[in-house]
């Protein structure tokens, strides 16, 4: 590749991408440099100061120094070990010698470096000051233990985008000048930072992700509920995938017996993750505890389930499941000749085979890791920060890391969405009406589309006119002036060119469709300041689009932006496996005769909650693989054992099988779907230290001849009277199921109901505690009331993620729905 270049580490010779870091570039090639501060995905903060190499003989920084051709690089000279035993003595000094009871020890970066650089004394001190334990959301932060290394600040702003960690300032005696002079100059420096600063925490902006303790290298940030349950030895680790979203994130399970006095049965103590490479979000870390406990096997409800899938005419389900189970479960509707009906993946199922008709392609182009890659991103019909927050860490990623450039466009004001970027500037935020969707996606065509279809064209053309404006235009004018010559006293005529302001009417382009959602020319203008030196695009697209009345309509005009424009499309699925699932299963629409549910209401059900009539695994309790958003078959692992049937049980004897384990099916999942056939313990599971993702597969993307058809026009707007308000399908951050809402972290803030800013709160004139009557859809139910600081303006959301949630009833097919809410 012509951008590779090749350099020497410690006599080394490696080749790596032109424009990376040093400290990169070594980790890449197995080249230990010391760093405590830096975080991979991030960018440098140079708190610590312990990545110091020499490059063709100059002392730099390893995190923030790019590699050039032929540059000859050691990482150990001595002077920089003499640099990097002082800073470790900094970092020594004061700290609380607690590492028996230390919920960190056994994993402390502190601990590490100072045996790997042998201090063993100290020669710096300084009186230190009284510094308590702080609560914060769903951790504890002790600035005794902090050492200021910002990795919780970088990781709050550069991936996780809340912006809720900063550095403050504290008072502290200052150093005695004395040590300025004695001490290796980086060592000081860093002192001097550390003993000024603490950690500050803004509750409204916190999303609760926990990504800040899994990146404090030491125990300042832990988990309050994990703290002084556990050493960090004693705990196995289990790889496993997030089962509560699509992004399937890489996590650990770590657990160990229960008690003392029960060794033989196992519980799951926390989620941990690898911080350098992968983020997880609040539902993944702390809502792990949702196991079915089942003391044995209940042959009489087995027996009973058999009976009900012999006599099925329908069996329903949803997407929180594996693979494997959704193939089972096709093949048990095939023998049966029962429909199969999950309406989640249906819809989503749908929405790919038409945006397959006009892009050629069975699968959507993009990838939130090619999100991450970008430097212009679009975001449509998603609600980030709830639906999937992995996607907003990516679309926060592009505009951070990159000095990239973003619009998101939603109908639901969201305060810690806008802490991405510089408003107005690198990043706008669109608060459209509900059904701008496709107005948006043509806008897309109009600005972004080369070479259209004639019928496209021909109606953006129809919807862009010509307008004028006055502006004011800087001219210069000639003008004459008598001067008289200073010496000789004579006049005579000078001329010079002065500038004059001027109002100047133009003519410009505006196009009809910004205005259905909300904007004027200025914002083109912005967009068009936007682009500078922007050239890896991505668009974004959600579950708004996905259960939009014309949905089929939305889905073709998104092939088309994949054709037409320079933007790659990732469709977000909407459930753990929804894509999964629409890629294994055949799917009816609609529920007929005797049913049988698994996780889901039904004559018979089959239920992972223990309120069914036969309990089934969880899906930490299971082996198997799910089909995450970026595509790729990611394998997970049981961290439970499960007491009691699994599905395969149930196969094995109504389709006369003999398969021991659910996961003997993962190499037979269907090769038409993008699958291939490969078995689960083949799967690989890691990330290597270039940073690449080692998980899984790709799925395979069919190819076919595409279609320009779409349906030229715009959905009509859904139109409010006064006494209505628009409420919005959307779950509050970190509750996504049935799974979520029985976690113990979660259990005692559960808040299920109607959620509303706190201006739209006032206005209904209505105080904590109250509930509110809301009508929709023909429905009205009783709904408790709350306020949401993290959105604004007038949309409500209606949380639905308990199971068989009545609130499902006040909307259609489509998240949105016209109610009139008044106080109970």
């Amino acid at each position: 590749m012509s951008d590779m270049i090749t350099l020497t580490i410690d006599g080394k010779s490696v080749e790596a991408k032109e424009g990376e870091t040093i400290l990169n570039t070594a980790r890449a090639n197995d080249i230990f440099v010391p760093a405590v501060c830096y975080l991979t995905r991030c960018s440098p903060t140079l708190a610590c100061r312990l990545c110091l190499v020499e490059a063709d003989g100059k002392q730099v920084y390893g995190c923030n120094t790019k590699i050039k051709e032929g540059m000859e690089i050691s990482t150990v000279t001595p002077n920089i070990a003499k640099e990097r035993r002082a800073i470790m003595e900094v970092y020594d000094v004061n700290h609380p010698l607690q590492c028996g009871v230390c919920d960190q020890s056994g994993e402390c970066e502190l601990q590490n470096y100072s045996l790997y650089m042998n201090v063993d004394s100290q020669s710096y001190s300084i009186k230190d000051i009284h510094k308590p334990t702080q609560h914060w959301g769903v951790m504890n932060y002790d600035p005794a233990l902090c050492i200021v290394c910002e990795r919780c600040v970088t990781v709050c702003k550069d991936m996780v985008g809340s912006n809720a960690l900063s550095t403050v300032k504290r008072g502290a005696d200052a150093i005695d000048k004395t040590f300025k002079a004695e001490m290796p100059k980086d060592a000081y420096a860093m002192w001097n930072k550390l003993n000024k600063s603490l950690i500050g925490y803004d509750a409204d902006a916190c999303t609760n992700c926990g990504e800040c303790i899994s990146a404090c290298p030491v125990g300042a940030l832990v988990s309050h509920d994990f703290q002084y349950t556990s050493n960090a030895w004693e705990l196995k680790k289990i790889p496993a995938a997030n089962p509560h979203s699509p992004d399937c994130a890489f996590m650990y399970y770590e657990i160990k017996q229960e008690s003392i006095d029960n060794h033989a049965q196992k519980k799951i103590y926390r989620v941990t993750n690898e911080p350098h490479f992968s983020t997880v979000n609040g539902a993944g870390r702390f809502a792990y505890d949702f196991e079915n406990k089942v003391e044995a096997k209940d042959e009489v409800a087995f027996n009973k389930a058999i009976e009900a899938f012999s006599k099925a005419d329908t069996i329903k389900f949803n997407s929180y499941i594996t693979n494997e189970e959704a193939l089972i479960l096709q093949k048990l509707a095939k023998q049966r000749g029962a429909k199969l009906v999950n309406e989640d993946a249906r819809r989503y199922q749908e929405f790919l085979k038409n945006y397959a008709l006009t892009s050629g392609r069975s699968l959507y182009s993009s990838t939130l890791t090619q999100v991450h890659d970008s430097n212009f991103v679009i975001s449509v019909g998603s609600y980030l920060k709830s639906d999937l927050p992995n996607a907003r860490y990516a679309f926060n990623n592009s505009v951070i890391m990159n000095k990239g450039s973003a619009l998101y466009f939603h109908p639901v004001a969201d305060p810690v969405m806008e802490k991405i970027g510089k408003k107005g500037k690198t990043t706008d935020f669109i608060y459209h009406d509900a059904m701008a969707q496709e107005a948006i996606l043509y806008f897309i065509l109009y600005k972004f589309g080369k070479d259209l279809p004639l019928s496209i064209k021909e109606f953006i053309d129809s919807k862009t006119e010509k307008r004028t404006k006055t502006i004011v235009e800087t001219i210069k004018e000639k003008v004459v002036e008598i001067v008289k010559d200073e010496e000789t006293g004579e006049e005579k005529e000078v001329s010079k060119m002065v500038p004059k302001k001027v109002e100047k009417e133009v003519e410009y382009e505006y196009n009809l469709f910004v205005e259905e959602f909300g904007k004027d020319e200025s914002f083109l203008e912005l967009v068009d300041s936007m682009l500078a030196k922007k050239d890896k695009f991505s668009l974004i697209v959600g579950e708004d689009l996905i259960t939009h009345p014309n949905a089929a309509n939305l889905a073709k005009l998104c092939g088309i932006i994949d054709r037409y424009t320079a933007f790659d499309i990732v469709i977000l699925p909407t459930q753990t496996n929804t894509l999964g699932v629409s890629l294994i299963c055949d799917l009816a629409n609609e529920e007929s005769g005797f049913t049988v549910g698994y996780n889901e209401k039904a004559d018979f059900e089959l239920s992972a909650l223990g309120d069914g009539d036969l309990d089934i695994p969880a899906l930490n309790q299971q082996e198997g693989t799910f089909t995450n958003v970026d595509k790729k078959v990611i394998p997970t692992n049981a961290a439970l054992a499960h007491n009691g049937y699994n599905l395969n049980d149930i196969a094995n004897v109504v389709l006369n099988d003999e398969i021991e384990y659910t996961i003997e099916y993962t190499e037979q999942l269907p090769l038409s779907g993008g699958f291939k056939a490969v078995e689960f313990d083949s799967l690989p599971n890691e990330f290597g230290n270039d940073r690449v993702e080692y998980r899984g597969y790709d799925l395979s993307v069919l190819v076919s001849e595409p279609s320009d058809e779409v349906e030229i026009g715009l959905t009509a707007k859904l139109e409010l009277t006064e006494d209505e308000t628009l409420i919005y399908r959307a779950n509050p951050i970190n509750q996504f199921n049935e799974f979520t809402a029985i976690a113990h972290e979660f259990k005692d803030d559960l808040k299920s109901g109607v959620f509303f800013s706190q201006s739209a709160f006032d206005k209904l004139e209505l105080a904590t505690g109250d509930k509110v009557k809301v009508e929709a859809n023909g429905e009205t139910l009783e709904l408790n009331a709350y306020v949401d600081v993290q959105i604004m303006e007038d949309v409500a959301y209606v949380s639905t993620f308990e199971k068989n949630s009545t609130s499902k009833a006040l909307f259609n097919t489509y998240r949105y729905s016209k109610a009139k809410v008044t106080k109970a």
